[in-house]
């Protein structure tokens, strides 16, 4: 499996995309990789947009970001909270400074641009943020996937399946 031993940390919070954030962590799981759910609060259950729900498997001060390969930001309403996190920015920043695989779909550029990291970025997003990502100085593509080095960003569910190829890939191939 051309996953194994990778870590990748799953961002959780209410109202998840409950599609953007499942289908990535079982493909991942799939190719081997180790993937952990990370909320303000472990053990908790959070509910998804459409009822579907997911338990965190650690809280945000339970983890050295340091020992992950990548980070996953799930869309849906979640991203409006998670921005708000002083230590969701900082997991963001530290992926970003370490070239680190950080994957991002639909609402989650919300996250990434509270971060202050994608100025110059070659992005995409759900097009109902397309003014956010661009006035973060991003270039925005309407595009079902944008690979920009170690930022995969993706628009909406349909898009799932080139997304999480893209996202694998790049964490197969990261060796920092």
């Amino acid at each position: 499996m051309r996953l194994e031993g990778k870590k990748v940390i799953a961002l959780l919070e209410e109202d998840f995309e409950d599609l953007e954030l499942w289908y990535p962590i079982l493909r991942l799981r799939e190719e081997g990789a180790m993937v952990d759910l990370v909320a303000k609060e472990r053990n908790k259950k959070y509910i998804g947009k459409y009822g579907v729900p997911a338990e965190s498997d650690f809280s945000f001060a339970d983890i050295d970001v340091n020992e992950y390969d990548g980070i996953l930001v799930p869309g849906g309403w979640a991203p409006d909270k998670l921005r708000r996190y002083k230590e969701v920015l900082h997991m963001i920043r530290a992926m970003d400074e370490a070239k680190k695989p950080i994957g991002q779909i639909c609402h989650a550029g919300w996250v990434l641009i509270s971060a202050g990291i994608l100025r110059g970025k070659k992005v995409t997003s759900t097009p109902g943020i397309k003014d956010d990502m661009t006035n973060a100085g991003s270039l925005w593509f309407d595009k079902d996937v944008v690979v920009d080095g170690h930022i995969i960003s993706s628009r909406r569910p349909p898009d799932l399946p080139p997304y999480v190829k893209a996202y694998a890939d790049v964490l197969a191939n990261n060796e920092m």
